[in-house]
């Protein structure tokens, strides 16, 4: 048949199969309400919820999860400082990473502030008080900031002077609870060694489970046992900063590939992402330093603060978090693409990638958690801000466990949460569970 003769035809059925389609959608109802629910269930997290609005996405807040650190003799007066990591090895065993502890006290009541100015209320109603980050030592945590002045920071410029042991604590950065949110270990033997611990991490290639412990201001990685009785592996140089094999300059996230090499984003001062095999020798490392808020060249970055990988190609993505977008290299370090944030401006906290090839990060501006496919575009995001259980401020640590049920430790909000799936959930919105290989 004719080129013509075929569009013809394709055409024709196109129109009949449309008609068809659409007589059956005004049969369900002739004033054509019928297609207009279905086009506005097919974006909702629960197709065809009643009075939903999808604060907290396809998920269901854990209320209660965790259990306070009030609940801790000797603690009744304390609660958690900034929440910066959290790792879900399984239900019933997950890591809750931690700026140590801040002043357990009620919300205040609103008064005005005439010091500041007229009709100037504080706090405002239904939203979060406390800035559990600003508040938590040390100071000094933002791109290009200096980690020997982080405890001077703090303490503040002119009195009253903050103190350790009034205003904060530093006690249980890293504790372990069970699928109930009850503390079943305390790790406050290595408070000692933590500045500013960022992020918490079990290697999926690590049949011995070791717990990897990244700290941005010690310029260092730990490596314990999986039972936290001992330090077996630092990596990096503690408290001497560098871009070199053996010093890091406030490194951020860990990503790992098949053969148990990782990559490490490198950092809140360093301007790279470097790599080691599974032992932790350093094999090589990519990125230059670039002009920030500004950079459009390849392989330049500013504030390099996340880090994953597509295990299935080895590309290696990399959020070039000051410049707001997120490079992708190969496996070696050659660029290969990249792609903005259209929201401006935007800060996003990490970037992680699960079983389902997706990419999961947060824009602590927008304060929406955001699911992307590996070409960037969006597909779904979720988030309110708030004072109660469900929204989000801050989520700087993500992880999820074997069942589906999602974690989050939110440094702004000085809190940890659990969510799981909710009944009949769209599987596309949730966020992919980990890969796994040498353990699940």
């Amino acid at each position: 048949m004719s080129k013509a003769w075929n569009v013809a035809v394709a055409l024709a059925v196109g129109l009949l199969a449309g008609f068809l389609i659409g007589a059956g959608l005004m049969a369900r109802n002739p004033d054509g309400e019928g297609s207009a629910a279905a086009a506005a269930t097919a974006s909702a997290a629960v197709p065809g919820a009643i009075g939903a609005e999808d604060v907290s996405g396809p998920y269901q807040v854990v209320e209660g999860w965790p259990k306070d650190l009030s609940t801790l003799p000797g603690h009744e007066q304390w609660t958690y400082g900034g929440a910066r990591g959290i790792f879900a090895e399984s239900p019933n065993r997950v890591y809750l990473l931690g700026g140590g502890e801040l002043p357990n006290i009620p919300r205040p009541r609103a008064r005005q502030l005439p010091d500041i100015g007229p009709s100037v209320q504080f706090p405002i109603g239904g939203l979060p008080w406390r800035n559990a980050n600003q508040a938590t030592p040390p100071g000094g945590g933002g791109s290009g900031q200096d980690p020997a002045k982080g405890m001077e920071l703090w303490r503040g410029g002119s009195p009253p002077y903050r103190e350790l042991g009034v205003d904060a604590r530093w006690e249980h950065c890293l504790i372990v609870v069970d699928a109930q949110g009850t503390i079943i270990e305390e790790w406050t033997q290595w408070d000692k060694i933590f500045k500013r611990p960022h992020a918490v991490y079990v290697s999926p290639y690590d049949s011995e489970k070791h717990v990897w412990v990244v700290d941005d201001h010690t310029h260092a990685i730990y490596k314990f046992t999986n039972d936290g009785k001992q330090l077996v592996q630092t990596i990096g140089t503690p408290s001497v900063s560098g871009a070199d094999g053996t010093h890091f300059n406030r490194p951020t996230f860990i990503a790992w590939i098949p053969d148990g090499s990782f990559y490490v984003s490198d950092g809140y001062n360093g301007t790279r992402v470097a790599k080691f095999d599974k032992d932790g020798k350093f094999l090589m490392d990519f990125g230059m330093a670039g002009e920030s808020g500004k950079e459009t060249r390849p392989g330049y970055m500013n504030n390099v603060h996340g880090v994953a990988v597509d295990v299935e190609t080895r590309r290696v993505f990399v959020n070039d978090r000051d410049n707001h977008r997120v490079q992708i290299f190969d496996e070696s370090g050659k660029y290969l693409s990249e792609w903005k944030i259209a929201v401006s401006p935007s800060s996003l906290h990490f970037v992680q990638i699960g079983a389902d090839r997706t990419l999961v990060t947060f824009d602590r501006n927008t304060h929406k958690m955001l699911k992307y496919d590996l070409d960037g575009r969006l597909l779904y995001a979720w988030g309110t801000v708030g004072d109660f259980p469900g929204t989000v401020w801050g989520v700087h640590g993500l992880s999820t466990d074997q069942e589906g049920n999602l974690y989050v430790a939110e440094v702004d909000s000085g809190r940890f949460q659990k969510f799981s799936p909710r009944p009949g959930a769209n599987p596309a919105y949730l966020i992919g569970k980990p890969v796994y290989s040498a353990w699940q």
